[in-house]
């Protein structure tokens, strides 16, 4: 860490004034690859103690050597047994991550942890994911992502160059809407959803709407997409009916606007659209409790 002891400064002391410029990077890697916030924050805790105990003088660049730590403690998560989604109850959906300004965790925040961004990393491979995270989001070279995965420099720039031309077939087939279409939709939305209006709800969305819900099987949530703009308006206006909620708030959630339904004096479900045209193509709707502790 070159000069950066000082006159009477230890590897600690300097360990602890740097630790919390660089920590939203620890978290946003781990969260970026593994999709949780609680997984996240167990890497952001051993990346913390590993550093604790390393000697920091032959570290050149903390930051990238905290973000490959988080990375590969990441990647041995996802390929571990108790990563496996299989066993998931029902669509599995990325833990919300508050992103606004009274945030409790501060992250990077950009289109990557948005969670149509999210599910499109899912579907990549695990080292396709690391390689895309760590240079098109962190922009680590690639000796040290090759290092992470166990593969040749050359390796990890295909296993980056393959990740990237997934992700940008996405990003083409479904454009991100500005801040201001998210507002209008979501609010028009709402008040439509309050007021128990099927054809209000029906406007707003898409002919080929989909409905995910995330349940974890801890809560009663359709296991199966429901597609369909007026069926997915139908269940809508139906368990809007079964359980009114408190209230409806708006929040910053991966970076984008999206509701939160309070209900019992509790968070119940964080909902994120995705939004093409002026219309909702996509609802998902979070609900597992084990998912809202952190909202």
């Amino acid at each position: 860490m070159g000069d950066g002891y000082g006159p009477g400064r230890s590897a600690r002391e300097v360990l602890a004034a740097e630790w919390e410029r660089h920590r939203p990077a620890v978290f946003g890697v781990a969260y970026r690859l593994l999709g949780t916030v609680a997984d996240a924050e167990d890497v952001t805790q051993d990346v913390w103690l590993r550093a604790a105990g390393a000697d920091l003088q032959e570290i050149d660049d903390l930051r990238a050597w905290l973000v490959t730590v988080a990375a590969r403690r990441s990647y041995d998560i996802i390929k571990s047994a108790r990563f496996r989604r299989e066993t998931y109850v029902g669509p599995w959906l990325p833990e919300p991550l508050l992103t606004g300004p009274d945030a409790s965790q501060p992250v990077l925040v950009d289109e990557s942890v948005s969670s149509a961004m999210l599910l499109v990393m899912e579907e990549l491979s695990p080292p396709e994911r690391v390689a895309f995270v760590l240079h098109d989001v962190f922009g680590l070279e690639f000796g040290r992502i090759a290092e992470v995965l166990g593969v040749s420099v050359p390796g990890a720039r295909q296993l980056a160059s393959r990740a990237r031309r997934r992700v940008a077939k996405a990003k083409q087939s479904t454009p991100r809407a500005s801040k201001a279409e998210r507002e209008r939709v979501l609010k028009v939305f709402r008040a439509a959803y309050e007021a128990g209006d099927l054809a209000g709800l029906v406007r707003l969305l898409h002919p080929d709407a989909v409905y995910v819900t995330d349940g974890g099987g801890k809560i009663s949530a359709a296991r199966k997409l429901i597609h369909g703009g007026e069926r997915v308006a139908e269940v809508m206006a139906r368990t809007g009916r079964q359980w009114r909620p408190d209230r409806i708030d708006f929040a910053e959630v991966g970076g984008e606007l999206a509701l939160v339904f309070h209900r019992e004096g509790r968070v119940y479900s964080v909902d994120t659209v995705q939004i093409t045209d002026g219309l909702i193509t996509a609802y998902r709707r979070v609900m597992n409790p084990d998912k809202l502790v952190r909202v």
